[in-house]
């Protein structure tokens, strides 16, 4: 295995909470519960089930099943937060768990297997399917957040009507090796 392969998968991890980071500081508390159609989820609610998601996932991830018996993921979609700083100590415990778990990780760690509901993984695996699970509602809450912003969404990409721009700075500087989020 490669061994970028963990300091990116860091990274990468990194860039996805920094998304959920700034969209739910750009969101009021009651924004943050709003829902748009019903049984839809809020981005309270996306919140919360990541962590409960990456609680139970990261938890002991080496040697305990990912889902634990002590998850109930099904209460994941009832909106109990009472503030905005109860939900984003909750987001914080979650990415926490999950950092906690990956950064004393070694190349030689990456072939071991791992358990999600008793069906085997390695922990590429395991991380990959993590990831792409993150990111997927990670874009669900900014595309939400930009949803309730309106014109008054500060955008965390480059803004529309600006590439051409954005390449051009790209383009005049010398060719680099380095991960995307390091500019960002």
């Amino acid at each position: 295995m490669d061994s970028s392969y963990l300091p990116s998968t860091i990274k990468q991890f990194e860039y996805y909470k920094s998304l959920g980071d700034k969209t739910i500081a750009q969101l009021t508390f009651d924004e943050l519960k709003k829902e748009f159609a019903q049984d839809s989820n809020s981005v309270s609610i996306i919140v919360k089930h990541l962590v409960g998601n990456m609680l139970s996932r990261w938890t002991n991830f080496l040697t305990e099943d990912g889902e634990k018996k002590w998850r109930k993921r099904d209460e994941e979609f009832i909106d109990d937060f009472k503030s905005k700083d109860e939900l984003l100590d909750a987001w914080n415990k979650g990415w926490n768990c999950l950092f906690t778990a990956i950064k004393p990780l070694s190349n030689h760690n990456l072939e071991q297997v791992i358990y999600i509901r008793n069906q085997g993984h390695s922990v590429t695996e395991a991380i990959n399917r993590q990831m792409m699970h993150y990111a997927y509602h990670i874009g669900q809450i900014v595309y939400i957040g930009k949803l309730i912003k309106g014109e008054h969404w500060k955008s965390l990409s480059i803004p529309k009507e600006q590439s051409k721009a954005y390449n051009k700075d790209k383009f005049i500087q010398d060719k680099s090796r380095k991960h995307f989020t390091e500019d960002l």
